[in-house]
């Protein structure tokens, strides 16, 4: 992730992750498992974003790998990035099978 490729602060992404990682750290690791390629994340947490993709870091068997998942369009205010992780983690629980959330 590189400042010039990004339409959000150093500030702003450390809210995003520090929200995303106390608040929906269960989503992250299913983000992960069934959009970021690591079917056996134990666990997951944000580590960045920017304008066209969002950033964690998985653990699997015991170490943290790093995936990156692009965004389905390029991002340019910081409410959009609520509705792009609503939108992943809605297709992540399809891809795994899991219910819907309340009121989707």
């Amino acid at each position: 992730m590189t400042e010039t490729s990004t339409p959000f602060t150093p500030d702003v992404v450390a809210q995003i992750a520090r929200h995303m990682n106390e608040d929906h750290a269960g989503d992250c690791a299913m983000i992960c498992r069934a959009l970021g390629g690591v079917p056996d994340a134990a666990s997951a947490r944000m580590t960045g974003c920017d304008a066209d993709g969002i950033e964690f870091a998985a653990v699997v068997d015991g170490r943290e790998k790093a995936v990156r998942i692009p965004w389905s369009e390029r991002l340019t205010e910081r409410i959009q990035v609520r509705r792009e992780v609503v939108r992943m983690s809605d297709e992540a629980r399809h891809v795994l099978g899991l219910p819907a959330r309340d009121g989707r």
